[in-house]
């Protein structure tokens, strides 16, 4: 392509962009196609000849659009957020500009050296314990892997690596921890029937004598465990394992102690917020995403352990092609977990920490957990809704419940949600808790406003008006 035809609809691209962020609301949140709608519109041949940008622009916008929900919407209130921003999105274009692959210091130094002082600021922001030494991850699911293979060759004395697992080890992890947990010690052969459920209190959150029970049981049976996973912020809920407590059971039974605060870590920034984190000494690793709640584009977790040289004699592998005179004197981030080749995801986490510095991000936080609690307080005050979980952070958890049996209230909030989201108006999405189903409201995309919680209120109970007519 011609330097000026791509400085020409480079320009295009970033008028768009602009556009989108300021009228994205203007979208339907969740999209409307139907299953294959979009296959029917593409050819199912590849172009012989290549096509001009003008009309792949076009078809962009014509044939794509209409297939993306839009996770940036201010009414997006499903999941938890993959947030961006203006600062996050133009670090982005000058990684995407640049093209560096930073699998090795010597590949672009200031990748590895940019990654480290960043984590560090990260580190400082929550008050994580002096020491922790931090890299970025993909997701929380690779990081939680990370995890899980360290403390099997903690466990096996790095031998787990070499000949296998000779023994079982087992994992412990809440009855309402991420299913990344069950993949994970799946795929780094723990086995499934060895991970442990543990029960959970009121407040959904891990019951610490439970946990120890289990693993004094598992002793006793002449199986080994290994590896504790504490949520704090768990998905259904964002129940806050008690850190404290569980970190002691770790640290009395030699258990390498995994902290997943994928969506919840952010909150850590704010002094109000730093209880979930009592305990932190006892933690061999801590995951949380800056990708969901720290304005930066998806995908960018950060991952921090006690003991970087456990890491890096999980994974480290020095063939001949990667070695360098320097490895002795910096740090390759490529033996800092699974992938080789990395993107240079430090560059977009740095413009959004500059730009919005600690007491934007923290004011842009605070709103989102005042804006929880005025939905929490209107839900309490509403006739035929009630809460289903404690409200510690942003995500409300509720149902419509007119007194009919479990079966049906089931039904009744299944009919509810599809109605709301039917619209395009607003996105919630559901779970189940204690085998209720559930609604979840969960506030954190960037741009939502009071005015689209209050919109979302009137929505939720204009439905639950109408299906409430309904004969059942």
């Amino acid at each position: 392509m011609d330097k000026e035809v791509f400085r020409q609809f480079g320009y295009k691209f970033i008028d768009w962009v602009a556009d989108y962020m300021t009228e994205v609301v203007k979208y339907p949140v969740m999209s409307q196609v139907k299953p294959g709608q979009i296959k029917e519109r593409l050819p199912q041949q590849p172009p012989d000849k290549g096509e001009p940008i003008e009309r792949i622009f076009d078809d962009f916008k014509e044939i794509i659009i209409p297939g993306i929900t839009h996770w940036q919407h201010p009414c997006w209130f499903a999941y938890f957020p993959a947030n961006n921003s203006p600062p996050s999105i133009l670090g982005e274009l000058l990684t995407a500009g640049l093209g560096v692959q930073c699998m090795i210091w010597q590949t672009s130094p200031v990748a590895a050296e940019l990654e480290e002082v960043v984590l560090e600021w990260l580190r400082k922001m929550l008050g994580l314990p002096e020491g922790m030494a931090g890299v970025i991850q993909d997701t929380a699911s690779t990081a939680t892997l990370c995890a899980l293979l360290t403390a099997r060759e903690k466990a096996t004395n790095f031998e787990a690596n070499q000949r296998g697992l000779k023994k079982p080890l087992v994992v412990y992890a809440s009855e309402e921890a991420h299913s990344s947990i069950e993949k994970g010690v799946k795929i780094a052969g723990y086995g499934k029937e060895n991970l442990r459920l543990i029960p959970t209190d009121d407040a959904f959150a891990m019951i610490p004598e439970k946990l120890e029970e289990a693993v004094i049981v598992d002793k006793k049976r002449g199986l080994q465990p290994a590896c504790v996973v504490a949520t704090l912020g768990t998905t259904s809920s964002t129940a806050i394992d008690p850190l404290a407590d569980i970190g002691k059971i770790c640290h009395q039974h030699d258990l390498w102690l995994h902290v997943d605060a994928a969506f919840a870590g952010t909150a850590g920034i704010l002094p109000e917020k730093k209880w979930m984190l009592e305990g932190a000494e006892y933690m061999d690793s801590f995951v949380f995403n800056p990708h969901k709640w720290m304005f930066t584009n998806f995908d960018c977790s950060a991952y921090f352990v006690k003991d970087p040289g456990a890491l890096i004699r999980t994974f480290e592998i020095h063939p001949e092609y990667l070695k360098t005179g320097l490895d002795a004197q910096v740090k390759n981030f490529r033996d800092w977990g699974i992938q080789l080749g990395r993107r240079f995801r430090a560059l977009k986490l740095w413009f959004v920490i500059r730009y919005y510095g600690m007491e934007r991000l923290q004011e842009m936080i605070r709103e989102h957990i005042r804006l929880a609690k005025l939905f929490k307080g209107w839900v309490e005050n509403q006739e035929n809704f009630e809460l289903m979980a404690p409200v510690s952070l942003s995500l409300v958890c509720f149902r419509l419940n007119d007194g009919r049996d479990e079966e049906a209230l089931d039904s009744l909030n299944r009919r509810l949600l599809e109605s709301i989201n039917q619209n395009g108006k607003i996105y919630l999405t559901h779970t189940t808790l204690r085998g209720k189903y559930t609604l979840r409201l969960a506030i954190g995309q960037r741009l939502t406003e009071e005015r689209h919680v209050k919109e979302a209120w009137k929505l939720i109970t204009s439905k639950a008006e109408e299906i409430l007519k309904m004969p059942y």
